[in-house]
């Protein structure tokens, strides 16, 4: 169990080739030695593997070929001097290591550390396993005595002992988060210099455990000049976007929302995205849906004013007050909705698209500035007419790709969902849970980041803050009660405390 804190961590996510860059300069225009670096780096590993396990007596290290296992050479060298009973496992010759690694190999043996050839068994009595296998540069898939050791590590885990990875779970692609074959899963990562990108996306957070961070000393000035391929979105601007109102303000001062869906036996679509609305904060929420619906929506929250409507033009009164659509909850591909659909594109506020306006936006592809588009995987694809498969396997390319080919601003929902738009790295949403892989938690997300819209945020900020707020609401919700039988409206008391910062 997990006793220490970890520090905040950085915003900013890298690629690999981006933080073997940072490596380069710190040593080379800034003079740090590289086996400083790598020094750094074990102290670090050490710190954090202490801080997290400080009964932990007995310590294995598995080391491969790299820096990887020369930074898992000065781990061993530290845990020793520190009194702690540690082994070293290797898959590669340590005589033939080079450079930093190779001196941590001779100052880890001239320490007392006893490093034999690696057996599944030197994990059988390990308090903690310390996995300096491979590191970013990893490519392909891990085969052999490499793969049988990460699948040793996996079994040792699985019967209870705790494993800490070093920069990177061995096997994990580090800028994709893929696993290369197998991939350790590992309670603790510490990662140096820059955070890899791949601890974040695809299979990362699954095989990461917790991520501590560590700059190693790196300077500023070579951390702030390192490409960012995206950042982590934690809503700290929230107070600032959500600010106190003024004590004179009223419902007008807060934006109108105008929903538009809900055809034939999805009223609850529509109804679920305009109480979100409401609930983060719009001023003014209404419903424009078969008029079958309206009276059952106005009966359960009187609060959302609700028009029956049959044809596109009876929506020009709603029209004329509301400052921003939120398009497609519950809307159907008939007739009906193709209609509202094609009119309510046409029209001069701003759109937040989701369900089947999406679906009916990829037949009939168009490009606007001011719209946010909310797709989960399987309308991703339709939109850029590939497979879901392929969304899931890069997707933040695929949210970049959404933006470049539609305009405005993406929100591509699922675990990590990322938001992306034109002159920005995307934003990632790391809270969330899979309790919200059920119905209705997408048109709660459209009414959430439409009711931010209608209180005046940019697109982008909307979107980023909006999924935020949904995420974490989720989360606050299975607290309450667990992840099974999780509801998109449970979310609605929690969006609204959130909303109040």
């Amino acid at each position: 169990m997990s006793t220490a804190h970890a520090d905040p961590l950085p915003t900013a996510l890298h690629t690999a080739a981006a933080v073997r860059e940072m490596d380069r300069r710190s040593i080379e225009e800034h003079g740090i030695p590289g086996y400083t670096l790598m020094t750094r780096a074990g102290e670090a590993s050490v710190a954090a593997l202490l801080a997290h396990w400080p009964l932990a007596t007995r310590i294995s290290v598995v080391c491969g070929g790299g820096n990887n296992a020369g930074d898992g050479y000065v781990i061993a060298r530290l845990l020793r001097a520190s009194g702690r009973s540690v082994r070293v496992g290797t898959l590669a010759h340590p005589g033939r290591l080079a450079g930093d690694a190779a001196q941590a190999w001779r100052d880890a043996v001239a320490a007392g550390v006893s490093v034999a050839t690696f057996e599944a068994a030197q994990l059988d009595d390990a308090h903690v396993i310390v996995d300096a296998l491979l590191g970013t540069g990893l490519e392909r898939a891990v085969t052999g005595d490499w793969a049988a050791a990460i699948d040793a590590v996996n079994a040792a885990h699985a019967r209870g002992v705790a494993v800490l990875a070093v920069d990177i779970p061995s096997g994990l692609h580090a800028d994709s988060g893929a696993v290369l074959g197998t991939a350790v899963t590992a309670d603790l990562t510490v990662s140096f210099i820059g955070l890899k990108l791949g601890l974040f996306v695809g299979d990362g957070p699954g095989h990461s455990g917790a991520v501590v961070f560590a700059d190693l000393g790196a300077p500023a000035a070579v951390r702030a000049a390192a490409p960012v391929a995206a950042e982590r979105y934690t809503g700290a601007d929230r107070g600032v976007l959500l600010a106190p109102r003024p004590r004179a303000a009223h419902k007008g001062d807060h934006g109108h929302v105008l929903v538009v869906g809900g055809d034939s036996g999805y009223a609850g679509a529509a109804r679920m995205t305009g109480e979100a609305a409401a609930r983060v904060g719009a001023g003014l929420v209404s419903v424009a849906t078969r008029a079958a619906h309206a009276g059952a929506i106005a009966a359960a929250r009187p609060e959302l004013m609700i028009r029956g409507i049959e044809a596109p033009d009876e929506l020009d009164p709603l029209l004329a007050r509301a400052s921003v659509l939120a398009l497609g909850p519950g809307l159907g591909q008939h007739a009906w909705g193709r209609a509202l659909f094609e009119y309510a594109c046409g029209v001069a506020q701003p759109l937040v698209l989701d369900a089947d306006a999406l679906n009916l936006l990829a037949q009939t592809p168009r490009r606007r500035t001011d719209w946010v588009l909310t797709p989960h995987p399987g309308e991703a694809a339709r939109l850029l007419g590939t497979t879901t498969a392929a969304i899931q396997a890069d997707r933040l390319g695929s949210a970049r790709a959404l933006v470049a080919r539609y305009g405005g601003v993406a929100v591509l929902k699922g675990a990590g969902s990322v938001v992306a738009q034109a002159d920005a790295p995307p934003a990632l949403i790391l809270a969330g849970n899979p309790g919200m892989g059920s119905g209705g938690m997408g048109d709660v997300l459209t009414g959430t980041i439409a009711g931010l819209l209608a209180q005046g945020l940019a697109p982008a900020a909307a979107a980023r803050l909006g999924a935020w707020l949904h995420a974490t609401a989720g989360d606050l919700a299975a607290a309450d009660g667990g992840q099974r039988g999780l509801l998109a409206t449970d979310l609605l008391p929690h969006l609204r405390r959130l909303a109040n910062p």
